[in-house]
This record gives C-alpha cells, sequence and structure tokens, in this order.
C-alpha cells in the first residue's frame, strides 16, 4: 500500500473537488482518494501496482492538471 499526495491545478469549486475525487477512486488498485479544494491537493492510498501516470490520467479525464506528485 502506498500513499501519494497530488497538487492540481484549475479546481475552483467543491463540484470540481468532488469530479477529481470521484474518478481517481475509479482507477483499479485506488482505495481511498480524498480532494482538498483548499489546499488544492488529492491524497491517494493505492495499492503498489498503481502508476503516478494512472492517477495523472484520472485527475486530466476531468479536466484539470496535475503539477506536482509526491509521496505523502
Amino acid at each position: 500500500m502506498k500513499k501519494i499526495k497530488l497538487t492540481i491545478e484549475g479546481m475552483h469549486c467543491a463540484s470540481c473537488a468532488s469530479n477529481i475525487e470521484r474518478s481517481l477512486k475509479k482507477v483499479n488498485g485506488v482505495k481511498e482518494a480524498s480532494v482538498s479544494l483548499m489546499l488544492r491537493k488529492a491524497f491517494v492510498e493505492s495499492e503498489d501496482k498503481v502508476t503516478n501516470d494512472e492517477l495523472k490520467k484520472a485527475v486530466s479525464r476531468t479536466g484539470y492538471k496535475v503539477v506536482a506528485i509526491e509521496d505523502a
């Protein structure tokens, strides 16, 4: 299990954050995802097999951009 923190650009409202959260939770292997509009960050707990690219794609599908990825 790994924990990852994503910094996301372009969110303006709670709906933006919930759309990103929903998209991240659809990634196979993601156990938990929460998005903070105030911090402009997503916190993801996933299996080790989940790649950073998969998480970036999940965010970009909702129309936003990941500007940084780090271990949480």
